[in-house]
């Protein structure tokens, strides 16, 4: 970790959907139902110039997803796409196809978007991943995965117990995925079998992001005031996390990150970050500030 590589990384939204407080913590009011972001990253490192965009939230044509999907979309979560990754791209003066990397932290609908534009990019998904897709949907009508989701000839499925991953700080597991020390890939199982997030560099001075995807949904997770929800109710069928014991693991991880100096954590549907930030200079094409 003594590399002066770094990343700017912007970030912006890539679709809104209801996030009913009950579902992710135990004392959420089960009328609380408030709009978050589906939030995307690019990580563009300032050295080797490649691209990683992390998350590609809600794809635009979202009646296009698994017939599943689309029920519970329907039923439960109500989605918003202004704007999809490729067009936010665009916005900022680049193409789908000029991204080296998209790095999914895992493969929920409201994380994988539109995989077709990025017709150059090498896939990086976490390993158990794999198994969701298969044999996925149309072969399993009732699946909530598509088979065809990704590009098996551009994906790299990580195995987080390979002899590449190594301790990073709290972090038991994790790839210096350019082996220069600037921007790793972490394990962070729990919420989904596959589930990975970012820790990158963003100074040469020592600051760091952690890019948490679906690690927790609310931030009460994080600070430790709250515990994951296991409630069922008309937004929520049991715990949103394929492994609670796994998921406070990695939770408690997190929190030890960032009491770090000079740390920053943004997750997915990070409401507080995006209410803050929104349509500023955090978002693309400007820059999320290092410390």
């Amino acid at each position: 970790m003594t590399s002066s590589d770094s990343h700017d990384q912007p970030g912006w939204t890539s679709g809104l959907v209801q996030l009913p407080t009950a579902a992710f913590i135990d004392d959420g009011e089960p009328g609380d139902v408030p709009i978050g972001p589906s939030l995307s990253f690019l990580l563009r490192n300032t050295k080797n110039n490649k691209t990683v965009v992390f998350d590609l939230g809600i794809r635009k044509d979202w009646e296009n997803y698994p017939p599943a999907v689309v029920q519970r979309i329907h039923d439960f979560f109500g989605v918003d796409v202004p704007q999809d990754v490729s067009e936010s791209l665009i916005k900022g003066g680049m193409e789908s196809s000029d991204v080296d990397y998209v790095c999914l932290s895992h493969v929920h609908f409201d994380h994988v978007g539109d995989t077709r534009p990025f017709k150059k990019a090498t896939f990086l998904v976490g390993g158990p991943s794999k198994g969701l897709l298969t044999p996925g949907y149309p072969a399993d009508p009732n699946a909530y995965f598509a088979s065809d989701l990704l590009p098996i000839d551009r994906t790299r499925f990580l195995d987080t117990y390979g002899p590449d991953w190594k301790p990073l700080g709290p972090f038991p597991r994790a790839l210096d995925f350019y082996g220069d020390g600037s921007l790793y890939i972490t394990d962070a199982a729990g919420h989904l079998p596959g589930h990975i997030n970012i820790v990158a560099r963003t100074s040469a001075d020592g600051g760091w992001i952690l890019l948490g995807g679906d690690s927790a949904h609310n931030w009460r997770l994080i600070t430790g005031e709250s515990k994951i929800s296991t409630c069922s109710h008309a937004h929520a069928g049991g715990c949103a996390h394929f492994d609670k014991e796994a998921s406070e693991e990695n939770l408690a991880r997190m929190r030890a990150f960032m009491n770090l100096p000079k740390t920053r954590i943004i997750l997915a549907h990070d409401i507080p970050w995006y209410e803050k930030n929104k349509d500023g200079p955090a978002f693309w094409p400007g820059k999320i500030p290092s410390f």
